[in-house]
């Protein structure tokens, strides 16, 4: 099989040839229709030390299962995140990870709606939204944060702010529902929101802080650091939320696929769309990490094998 590698920091990224990979105990073999890109993946490629594996988001036809796998059969369609090499024309999938696919929604579109809308939804649930409140949405028309804009409506803000870094972004994120778009560079956010949900970090988390009302909380779960002054929260009696998806896929599995069910629910009745930027050959995974780690995509960036 095709397999997409690189030998050093920073790539260049190549396709091998691999032998196809066998499942282990509770593990499902795909084979691969779609596989989405994600930022701490590029941001890896282009900052560890040593070379990761490229995994990601994937979903395709399961054609082998492990010993102990009893969720899903030979054939079934799934979607999850891969650790291993996902980057690829087959990979193995942990089946706790593993969703099915139903008829209704083709590769692309799993690939697109379930791993960046589970974070959307972890990050959600994380702030604590009250009906009627103010969402500002960092990173709005990201694989995850185009997502969190129609999660938010959903989940029933009264408005919805969506944060992008460049202003071209508006007309796409205001399809997606949000009344209002800033830039990060805009010295004013505008009226100031109840939670902040934050996929950049960095130097982002001043301003993102800055926009909140009094006692707002902002929730970070963005993989780009960055520091946030103690006097900032005690001024505005404002809090911060640290959130990984790892640990609720973990610890609270009930928790984790009760969102999945909602997703695919909320995608059923139209009230959650996931958007594609673009879809890339295996030989041209340099271009979608470009792509990504250019800022450019208006929604996810998925790999075709």
């Amino acid at each position: 099989m095709r397999r997409v590698r690189y030998e050093s920091t920073g790539g260049p990224l190549f396709l091998e040839e691999a032998p196809v990979p066998e499942p282990g105990p509770g593990e499902l073999l795909v084979r691969c229709e779609a596989v989405g890109v994600t930022l701490p993946v590029v941001r890896k490629v282009a900052e560890a030390a040593e070379p990761i594996a490229l995994g990601g988001e994937i979903a395709g036809a399961v054609v082998a299962v492990g010993a102990g796998a009893t969720r899903f059969r030979t054939g079934d369609r799934v979607t999850g995140l891969c650790f291993g090499h996902g980057y690829a024309d087959y990979a193995v999938l942990h089946e706790a990870m593993a969703s099915a696919v139903p008829g209704t929604a083709s590769a692309v579109e799993a690939v697109a709606l379930v791993r960046g809308g589970l974070v959307a939804l972890g990050a959600l649930a994380a702030a604590r939204p009250a009906p009627g409140e103010t969402a500002l949405v960092t990173a709005a028309a990201s694989g995850v944060g185009h997502l969190a804009v129609q999660l938010a409506r959903a989940r029933g803000a009264g408005r919805v702010v969506a944060a992008v870094s460049d202003p071209a972004k508006a007309p796409f994120v205001r399809s997606l529902g949000a009344d209002a778009v800033v830039a990060y560079t805009d010295a004013d956010w505008g009226t100031p929101a109840d939670y902040v949900l934050d996929a950049v970090g960095g130097d982002l988390l001043t301003p993102a802080l800055a926009a909140l009302a009094p006692g707002g909380r902002l929730v970070a779960y963005s993989s780009g650091g960055g520091t946030i002054q103690a006097y900032d929260l005690l001024v505005g009696a404002k809090s911060v939320t640290g959130f990984q998806m790892a640990l609720i896929a973990r610890e609270q599995p009930t928790r984790y696929e009760a969102w999945r069910q909602e997703l695919w629910r909320l995608f059923a009745r139209g009230a959650v769309r996931p958007a594609v930027h673009a879809e890339f050959a295996l030989t041209d995974a340099a271009r979608a990490h470009e792509a990504v780690e250019s800022r450019a995509n208006l929604g996810k960036v998925v790999l075709r094998p």
